[in-house]
């Protein structure tokens, strides 16, 4: 399916975030996600669908001043 990654078009296998996830080997803390401008805690991630065109932002936190 075709979505919108970080402002670029990207084609994923995944149908929810837990899968995106793991298919982007994404780190299991530091990470923060948001669909549609929607921020998703990591423990909705196993039930939250991914649908065709979805805007996804990953954001991950980094450390310094």
């Amino acid at each position: 399916m075709d979505i919108k990654l970080n402002n670029k078009k990207t084609s994923i296998a995944s149908c929810t975030l837990q899968e995106l996830a793991q298919e982007m080997s994404l780190p299991e803390k530091g990470i923060a996600v948001a669909i549609n401008n929607q921020m998703i805690p990591r423990t909705e991630w196993i039930n939250t669908p991914i649908t065709e065109g979805a805007d996804i932002v990953i954001i991950k936190a980094a450390c310094g001043g």
